[in-house]
């Protein structure tokens, strides 16, 4: 393929060919016919190194079809799947199980594996796992959670292994217990506390000084969290829910804004959408955990926690560097190239000579509502509903078009109709094979 007149994310306007799955040549002009993008934005595909797919143990939620699709409409080409499965992936064979079912997907992938009382490090660190993690520190929601002392453990044996460990850091022992005595939406995050976070990310920060090991910090939260690890040298991912929501979304959400760790309150939101925009926080990354409509529709204290997230990340932050708020570039960094970085993926994250052929093309002008019903997750609703994105129009994967936009708008009476896609079949392969 030959895409003509792409403008990148530096404001250059370049020609781009790919021959097979790679990048053959960036120039200002290559002759040849091709895909004129017309001035339109080219970036990098977004590398999303958190999701749970749901696969093996609740395909009703999601499954790896219907996730990564998901993920292609929303110009993400790598995804890393979390290991709280069911099974949990904690041992060589759930692993080998979970890879096999990741077959068709349609962007690359890679997979965590887990740590309980149980994990089986032997079989599981040999394997080619992206990263360990969520390793749940100290957390007291379901039966991932482990303590201190085998959390030191496993980092330590991830250091041996050279294999990073991504952190969920939440302290159980600092949460607000008086806060179960509410049942209000509100009541989630008054119980799951900010210093439960500030605390976790001190001891991982710890953890990595006293092994050597690489450790990153999952779904950052409060502007704490993120200035503690930035200052012990650790990187952190931030969502766009606790970028885009906060406490105050909350009587309009319900449970449906239920998820680890909470919405914090809108000085917290943005404080860290701050540190966003400057280049303390590293990577954004979704923590795209669907639950059905049903499963949600619960008290605040029996729904489960997640929100989907894979689809909507890129478009939300293309909004914002719609608006000015953001650069191109930082949306460009955060998404693409520093995660490409981070967890070695040499071949991904950039644009350049070279590089898989891992492309999203844009047009930056076309912004749209958000609604769950036109979007591909298996769960059909989102958080960020009205919100405006701005969407792909073709997403790439090592050279071959997986998610392309075929028609949107409204139909002849002006009323919204569903948006229309073609897809690809599966390419999607482990990336560290």
């Amino acid at each position: 393929m030959l895409i003509h007149d792409a403008t990148l994310a530096d404001g250059r306007v370049r020609d781009v060919r790919i021959a097979g799955e790679t990048i053959a040549e960036i120039a200002p002009d290559i002759e040849g016919d091709g895909l004129d993008a017309d001035g339109k934005l080219l970036l990098p595909g977004m590398i999303d190194a958190h999701v749970h797919f749901r696969e093996p143990g609740a395909s009703h939620k999601e499954d790896w079809t219907t996730g990564s699709r998901s993920a292609a409409a929303g110009g993400v080409t790598t995804v890393v799947d979390q290991p709280n499965t069911s099974p949990p992936t904690t041992t060589g064979e759930a692993f080998d199980e979970k890879a096999a079912l990741a077959a068709p997907s349609l962007v690359d992938y890679g997979l965590n594996g887990g740590v309980t009382p149980e994990w089986d490090p032997d079989s599981l660190l040999e394997k080619p796992l992206f990263a360990l993690g969520e390793v749940f520190l100290a957390d007291s929601t379901g039966d991932m959670g482990i303590d201190l002392g085998l959390f030191s453990d496993a980092v330590a044996r991830a250091a041996e292994a050279d294999v990073p460990v991504t952190v969920h850091a939440e302290d159980a022992t600092l949460f607000n217990q008086g806060a179960k005595d509410r049942d209000d939406a509100d009541a989630w995050s008054a119980f799951r506390t900010p210093e439960a976070e500030a605390a976790a990310v001190e001891r991982a920060c710890e953890a990595a000084s006293d092994t050597g090991a690489t450790v990153h910090i999952a779904h950052t939260s409060t502007p704490e969290g993120v200035d503690i690890a930035h200052d012990a040298g650790l990187t952190c991912e931030v969502t766009p829910h606790h970028l885009f929501l906060s406490r105050d979304d909350l009587p309009e959400l319900g449970t449906f804004g239920r998820m680890n760790p909470p919405l914090r309150s809108e000085e917290r939101r943005e404080e860290v959408f701050e540190r966003l925009a400057d280049g303390t926080v590293d990577i954004v990354a979704t923590d795209h955990a669907p639950h059905t409509r049903a499963e949600k529709d619960a008290s605040i204290w029996d729904a489960p926690s997640g929100v989907p997230g894979v689809e909507t990340a890129l478009p939300l932050l293309l909004e914002e560097a719609r608006q000015g708020t953001l650069s191109y570039e930082r949306v460009r960094d955060v998404t693409a190239k520093n995660p490409a970085e981070i967890f070695g993926l040499d071949s991904k994250g950039t644009i350049e000579e070279g590089k898989d052929a891992d492309l999203v093309l844009v047009d930056p002008d076309a912004a749209r509502e958000i609604r769950g019903e036109y979007l591909h997750s298996k769960c059909g609703w989102t958080p960020f509903e009205g919100n405006l994105g701005v969407f792909p129009e073709l997403t790439m994967v090592r050279g071959t078009v997986v998610y392309r936009d075929t028609a949107a708008g409204r139909d002849a009476a002006g009323s919204l109709r569903a948006r229309e896609a073609e897809f690809a079949e599966a390419v999607g392969k482990n990336v560290r094979e």
